[in-house]
């Protein structure tokens, strides 16, 4: 079962006079991921190195920011992986304190840089959401939306002509459950659409 976070988590770690600042967050997508990251370089302009991992689906990234490469995005992204997370952001920002520590020794700073933000951090068990539409008579609005708010669907749209549209979003392990209870209170006054929204 993936995982995200419920807040971020920080860390900040201390090798060889190189100081590490790492944190992990829940994000959208990859245009969130690097909005923070540009942040992140606005906020510490003396940093030598704002290294980043994003672990979302087709949008998942491991950026070094100048290190050598594979030694801070990659262990950073392998951190999330291990973990198990989904919608992630780890960045680390590096003061570089004057002494090189080699690329086995960049890998552990960036590795254990995150996993001790991780252990800050509070997981929350991913929950897939899916979005339903149906059309009911004037009459049945009321027992739906009851219904819908009982289920904790978020209303997205309500159309009124003819009919009422209502088109909802809720998470998938409550659908069938909500699907059963509608059908059952209709009594076949209900119409399922396609969501095409």
């Amino acid at each position: 079962m993936p995982w995200t976070l419920a807040a971020p988590g920080h860390s900040e770690l201390i090798l060889k006079k190189s100081r590490f600042l790492g944190c992990v967050q829940a994000v959208e997508d990859r245009a969130a991921a690097q909005r923070r990251v540009a942040e992140l370089r606005a906020q510490h302009p003396g940093a030598a190195h704002v290294c980043w991992a994003l672990l979302a689906g087709g949008q998942s990234a491991a950026v070094d920011d100048g290190e050598p490469g594979g030694t801070a995005g990659r262990p950073m992204l392998d951190v999330l992986r291990h973990q198990d997370l989904e919608g992630v952001l780890a960045t680390a920002v590096r003061y570089f304190g004057g002494v090189k520590l080699g690329a086995g020794g960049l890998v552990r700073a960036y590795t254990d840089t995150v996993a001790q933000a991780l252990l800050q951090a509070r997981k929350l068990p991913v929950q897939r959401l899916i979005r339903q539409c149906c059309e009911v008579p004037y009459a049945l609005e009321g027992m739906l939306r009851r219904e819908l708010d009982a289920a904790g669907a978020t209303l997205l749209d309500v159309r009124h002509g003819s009919t009422v549209r209502l088109r909802w979003r809720l998470p998938q392990g409550a659908a069938a459950m909500l699907l059963q209870r509608l059908q059952e209170r209709a009594q076949g006054r209900l119409v399922w659409l396609p969501d095409t929204e």
